[in-house]
């Protein structure tokens, strides 16, 4: 009786390790959804700073739990639509929101009218992403990511805070941000996923040196990095969209006749 108990507590052992395993991505994904909550609550009690903060934080969550989820094998149907859902608010609506309440509100109808926009980019762009995700290029992702748009936003208002700059000051300037931000969710636009770099196998010394003066480099200045960075990486699909147009006039007039050219 005493080995059924034992040969019985081993078997049933290996399967709740199984259902932690489980529950472990989809732990990092609430807590993406909570910070994208707490964002907004920032929002709401005038905590630009924390409010901004929270997104980064809901960033850095959202690209765990998929991580964890590939590196223990523990995908599934479930997950995969709890972070579409959790997406939606940290990186659609908490955005929009923070933006709204800090430099669009005095804008009137103008002003909601391209926090929505952005929030409805982020909602296509999300349900774009979702449909095509046996079709497309792993290399490249179709139009800004929503993470990184939310990440463009919310370095706008961390800056403006860290140097003393009160919303209504930059409204404009925000109302183009924000729809930059929420426009280029939507294009065809290509932006590097990274998604072909693999941790698992060894990088040269010199990578991991890079990435070492990265996180240096964030340390001394996180609100102007983060938001330099982020902008040169929204920027980089304009980029890459015209370098192809440029390359493709020119393979065109090279195989021109020689009187037409």
């Amino acid at each position: 009786m005493l080995d059924f108990k034992h040969s019985k507590g081993e078997m049933t052992r290996p399967r709740m390790r199984d259902r932690g395993i489980y529950v472990l991505p989809n732990l990092f994904t609430i807590g993406a959804l909570f910070a994208g909550f707490y964002s907004i609550v920032q929002a709401m009690n005038s905590s630009w700073e924390h409010a901004a903060v929270a997104i980064f934080i809901a960033m850095v969550l959202d690209g765990l739990d998929g991580r964890v989820a590939r590196m223990t094998g523990t995908q599934s149907v479930f997950g995969a639509e709890l972070d579409s859902l959790s997406d939606m608010v940290s990186f659609g609506v908490a955005p929009a929101l923070v933006m709204y309440v800090f430099a669009l509100k005095g804008l009137g109808k103008f002003g909601w009218i391209a926090a929505f926009v952005f929030c409805a980019g982020a909602a296509l762009r999300l349900a774009r992403f979702n449909t095509q995700l046996e079709v497309a290029d792993k290399r490249f992702f179709q139009g800004l990511p929503s993470p990184a748009a939310a990440a463009l936003v919310a370095g706008f208002v961390w800056v403006m805070v860290e140097y003393g700059i009160s919303g209504p000051e930059v409204a404009w300037l925000a109302s183009a941000v924000i729809l930059f931000a929420g426009i280029s969710m939507v294009t065809n636009l290509k932006f590097y996923s990274g998604k072909e770099i693999n941790l698992r196998k060894s990088v040269p010394f010199f990578v991991v040196l890079l990435i070492v003066l990265f996180f240096i480099l964030v340390s001394t200045s996180p609100p102007e990095v983060l938001l330099i960075m982020f902008t040169l990486y929204a920027l980089s699909g304009y980029v890459h969209a015209t370098w192809r147009w440029l390359h493709r006039k020119e393979k065109a007039a090279a195989h021109l006749p020689e009187e037409k050219k």
